[in-house]
């Protein structure tokens, strides 16, 4: 079984106490270890603001929120062989555990991974943001 470190579990401060639980079930399920990256849990309009500037997010923090400023939302990386991973392929697994977890669970979770983009992996379509889970809204 894999732990998330303590700057992992540090990054998570804020967010929606029903994705921690998902996340850490996640964590039992998956078969890739994974961890929080800077910016994964709880962000500010001025840091989302930023991030929209630089291309990272579609949500600018003002006009159109980021699930991530409420709490509801958070990006992970796999980690593979010792460091961090951004590998579709990767993103993927750690995705499905989270899915698991969350119809476990009971709760509703949205990957990025299912957004439409024009990404193209294999000639499969792949979502754009595949390091991304945010809770389903009611």
């Amino acid at each position: 079984m894999f732990a998330l470190s303590e700057k992992s579990k540090k990054r998570r401060d804020g967010v929606n106490s029903r994705l921690i639980e998902i996340n850490d079930l996640a964590l039992t399920i998956s078969h890739i270890d994974f961890g929080i990256p800077r910016d994964g849990g709880i962000r500010t309009a001025e840091r989302q603001n930023v991030l929209f500037k630089n291309g990272k997010s579609k949500a600018d923090g003002f006009v159109n929120e980021s699930y991530h400023q409420t709490g509801d939302a958070l990006d992970f990386y796999a980690f593979v062989a010792g460091r961090a991973s951004w590998q579709e392929d990767h993103l993927t697994v750690v995705a499905a555990a989270h899915l698991q977890a969350a119809s476990i669970l009971g709760y509703g979770l949205e990957w990025g991974g299912f957004w439409k983009s024009n990404k193209l992996i294999n000639g499969i379509p792949y979502g754009w943001d595949a390091a991304h889970l945010q809770l389903a809204a009611p």
